[in-house]
């Protein structure tokens, strides 16, 4: 990289010139990425969220994904004023869906956001993502982080815009694959943010710290390195009890790596939840394997699984335009 204060910048502007026909730097304060044209007649699609998690939040802006995405600073919230620019750039005359991480800042600027928005004339609703089932219990749903899962939510939600389907709906769809999606994750390695120039975290060679979050925020447990195969089942079985699957039910399943862990590895954890999943006679009807929700150089990995219906199956199928997600 060049000067840490131009990381994020000088990424989006990379971001464009690779894929002009896919992403645009707008807005004054140029911290929103969007559709080179978002159509009108349709229902805008944004989110926003802090640098260091591509492809997440930005690099799902796309047709059949968002329309516009707030950016902000490494690990920091976009402030209220992309967030209102992006709502702005998405809005199509049919109002506009902001999906939301659950975090302090993103959901107070998108509230503030969303207010001003209104004030325009601007119709908006909200979907707050809390797929992390390691930062809080099952009965404390509004207390949990949202990782992975957004990918699957932004999904959603575009395929139903796309679809022609109104604000009502494709709230109500986005919110139901929120509701289906949990995701835990698990550390082997800290990740340095650019600006501190030094590890956000300290952990031994032979450790690994389960439910960590895509921040450096603490997990579960943190003990010894496990095989792939003990892994897999150790993260499954925080995933499966809480989002009470039973035999038959249809997933997606999700094998995300943070940033550092080599693809091949992936696989083999892929691997290890589907032998898993099968034996419960879990069926995987879309599996995707791959950089999906990163946090910078992190070593790690993490799963996310949803549960499907037929609705939401044929959403996410559905094409989009984009060269972080193919069918």
């Amino acid at each position: 990289m060049n000067e840490p204060v131009n990381y994020v910048d000088e990424v989006l502007d990379g971001m464009q010139l690779a894929h002009p026909r896919i992403f645009k730097v707008d807005g004054a304060t140029g911290r929103v990425l969007r559709k080179p044209v978002v159509e009108p007649g349709r229902v805008g699609v944004v989110s926003g969220g802090g640098f260091g998690h591509l492809p997440m939040f930005a690099g799902y802006v796309g047709d059949g994904l968002l329309d516009a995405c707030a950016v902000g600073d490494v690990f920091a919230s976009p402030d209220m004023n992309p967030m209102l620019e992006a709502i702005r750039l998405a809005d199509g005359g049919k109002g506009v869906l902001c999906i939301v991480g659950n975090y302090g800042g993103d959901k107070m600027n998108f509230a503030m956001a969303c207010e001003f928005a209104e004030m325009e004339d601007i119709a908006v609703r909200q979907v707050l993502v809390t797929d992390d089932v390691a930062s809080a219990p099952a009965d404390q749903m509004n207390k949990r982080r949202g990782v992975a899962g957004m990918v699957y939510v932004m999904k959603i939600a575009g395929a139903a815009a796309a679809a022609g389907h109104d604000l009502a709906e494709v709230t109500s769809l986005a919110q139901r694959a929120a509701d289906n999606c949990r995701s835990v994750g698990v550390a082997l390695a800290s990740c340095i943010v650019p600006q501190s120039g030094r590890p956000t975290f300290e952990i031994a060679d032979d450790e690994i710290e389960i439910g960590m979050g895509i921040h450096g925020e603490p997990g579960v447990w943190r003990g010894k390195a496990k095989l792939a195969d003990a892994l897999a089942e150790e993260l499954l079985t925080h995933l499966t009890g809480d989002l009470a699957l039973a035999s038959g039910d249809r997933v997606s399943l999700l094998v995300n790596g943070l940033g550092a862990t080599p693809v091949e590895e992936l696989y083999i954890l892929h691997r290890a939840a589907r032998k898993i999943l099968s034996e419960q006679g879990i069926d995987v009807a879309i599996a995707r394997v791959g950089n999906y929700a990163t946090s910078m150089e992190m070593a790690g990995a993490s799963i996310t699984l949803m549960k499907l219906d037929q609705q939401l199956e044929t959403l996410l199928a559905a094409p989009a335009t984009n060269p972080f997600w193919s069918v």
